[in-house]
């Protein structure tokens, strides 16, 4: 007799931008944090598409990779603490129809004995989607054949953060490289290094200075965090293509600002100096 198996390919977006939208999900903000007395959040969904969807929400944990990538774990790691057991939401699932929004409530609950430092979990966001099983045309003439089918289930997963006591974070760049690949695509390496109890969370940008002439922004990332289970993340960043500028001689100047420009912060600063 035909079977059919149900394979569910699931993919996790954590991205930082002020609003992100994937599988036809629409969620403002995509990173919260409780510090100070903060005890509520309320985040906006808004679906998209053009069919109605049901999604699920629960809690994920992950660690941060060198290279910004992300596994998912079931324990911390040493130091590492989760948010979520001091974390409730509501509703834990909705049904949207096409372009209808949502508020979910984001409560924090605070203990007395929570430890200083920095407690983070992943919100996760989850289409759901409604299986129908075919059966097989011919069943007799089919004993042995399998048939499958892949349906993608698209998922979001936002940064929950919980700050408590006495939190620091320290950070410095190093390792700062321009490199060329394909022979016209430029590109500089760095490595953003953090310590302290706290993860960090900014923007880098860069800048060209010629000997001679005004500077120029060749290069700007939004959103670039590191968090506490790691002390250093690797970063390559395209530079972008201006007429006239080789790159040749000059520097590079590099800042990791707070991700809010009207009151930047400057969290770390560096240069290189070009000579080719």
């Amino acid at each position: 007799m035909k079977r059919k198996i149900l394979m569910m390919l699931i993919t996790l977006l954590v991205l930082n931008f002020q609003s992100i939208a994937q599988g036809d999900l629409l969620i403002t903000p995509t990173r919260v944090v409780f510090e100070g007395n903060k005890q509520k959040e309320t985040l906006n969904l808004v679906n998209t598409g053009k069919d109605t969807s049901t999604y699920s929400i629960s809690f994920l944990q992950y660690n941060m990779k060198e290279d910004g990538s992300f596994v998912i774990i079931e324990k911390p790691d040493s130091g590492q603490l989760f948010a979520d057991p001091y974390l409730r939401i509501f509703p834990r699932q909705v049904t949207l129809a096409p372009g209808e929004p949502q508020v979910i409530m984001l409560q924090c609950r605070r203990k007395a004995d929570m430890l200083a430092g920095e407690y983070r979990s992943h919100l996760y966001f989850r289409a759901e989607k409604n299986y129908k099983p075919l059966g097989a045309k011919n069943p007799d003439k089919e004993p042995a054949q399998v048939s499958v089918q892949i349906t993608p289930v698209f998922g979001i997963s936002i940064p929950i953060i919980i700050r408590s006591g006495v939190v620091k974070v320290s950070t410095t760049l190093s390792n700062m490289k321009l490199e060329t690949q394909q022979d016209t695509v430029n590109y500089l390496g760095l490595t953003l290094n953090r310590s302290g109890n706290s993860s960090v969370y900014g923007n880098l940008t860069i800048e060209y200075f010629p000997v001679k002439g005004k500077p120029y922004e060749i290069g700007k990332v939004k959103g670039v965090s590191v968090y506490t289970n790691t002390n250093k993340r690797n970063i390559l960043i395209r530079l972008n293509k201006t007429p006239g500028l080789t790159y040749k001689d000059g520097k590079l100047k590099i800042r990791y600002t707070s991700p809010d420009e009207g009151k930047q912060v400057v969290y770390a600063e560096g240069e290189l100096d070009i000579h080719q």
